[in-house]
Parts: C-alpha cells; sequence; structure tokens
C-alpha cells in the first residue's frame, strides 16, 4: 500500500476540520470539526504503522488512546455547551465572553460597571424618578418597600 494515499486522506480532514474550528461560530460544529482533526491523526497513525510494519503496532496503540481522549472531549465539551446553553440560550461562541456570564450582568456587556436599570413602569404606583419609598396601605402598614440593585421593586 503506498503511504501517500492515506497521507492526502489524512491532509484534506485535518484541513477541513481546520477549517471548522477557525470558520464556525456554533460550538457544536466546533466540537464536530476538532473530531475530524483528531481522526485525521488517527488515520495518519494507522497508516505510518502499517507502512513501518512495527512489531509492537504502537500507530495503533496510540490511535486507541486517542480514540479514549476524543470520547471522553466530546463527553465533556457536549455537558458544558449544554450548560451554556441552558444558562445564555445560544451555543454561539461570539456572543460568549465567560462561562460566568448571565444576560443582563455587567460582565456581558462591555464597559458597564453595572447592570442597567429599568425605567420605572406606569403600572407601579409611586415608582416616578422623584417619589421615595411608597406610602403603606391597608392593614400591613409595616411593610418596606425598597428596590433591589436592579431597580425592580421590592416588598419587604
Amino acid at each position: 500500500m503506498h503511504l501517500a494515499y492515506p497521507a492526502v486522506l489524512a491532509v484534506l480532514l485535518f484541513s477541513v476540520g481546520l477549517y471548522g474550528v477557525l470558520a464556525r461560530r456554533n460550538s457544536v460544529l466546533v466540537l464536530m470539526s476538532v473530531e475530524l482533526m483528531l481522526n485525521a491523526v488517527n488515520l495518519n497513525l494507522v497508516a505510518f504503522d502499517v507502512w513501518l510494519r512495527d512489531t509492537l503496532h504502537a500507530g495503533q496503540a496510540l490511535t486507541l488512546f486517542t480514540i479514549t481522549i476524543a470520547a471522553a472531549e466530546i463527553g465533556l465539551g457536549l455537558a458544558i455547551v449544554l450548560m451554556v446553553f441552558r444558562t445564555q440560550g445560544t451555543a454561539d461562541i461570539d456572543r460568549l465572553r465567560a462561562l460566568s456570564d448571565r444576560p443582563g450582568s455587567a460582565e456581558s456587556v462591555a464597559g458597564q460597571a453595572g447592570p442597567a436599570p429599568e425605567p420605572p413602569s406606569a403600572s407601579e404606583p409611586g415608582s416616578g424618578p422623584a417619589s421615595g419609598p411608597a406610602p403603606a396601605s391597608g392593614p400591613a402598614s409595616g411593610a418596606a418597600s425598597g428596590s433591589d440593585s436592579q431597580g425592580k421593586a421590592t416588598v419587604a
């Protein structure tokens, strides 16, 4: 068997995988591209093992090790992608800055010291810009009201 055929196929697989890692924005497609690159390495390991006629079959042993690492990588990678999708609502790599980002948090909006306060709604009494705490009404006169860190009205 000529070594050129599997080597050219491995180069093509690795090139497609590298293009996928660099050009794709969806994290699942990036993981699939990494798998293509690892499969290209596996193809080279087996091809060179057959070409060198190694009695220990070190290329095939390394291929099994690489397959095991790839399976663990895809399992952890998909778990991380699912966690990020649940918290962020997207798997787009460009929209993610850190795993601690939450939608509307200070880290997800560049240049802000904190979350932007929401404008007061007309349905909340006493929530105008010049008004203080809402007056207590009814039998629950001991209830205090204020606002939390995001500007939303709270009743304690």
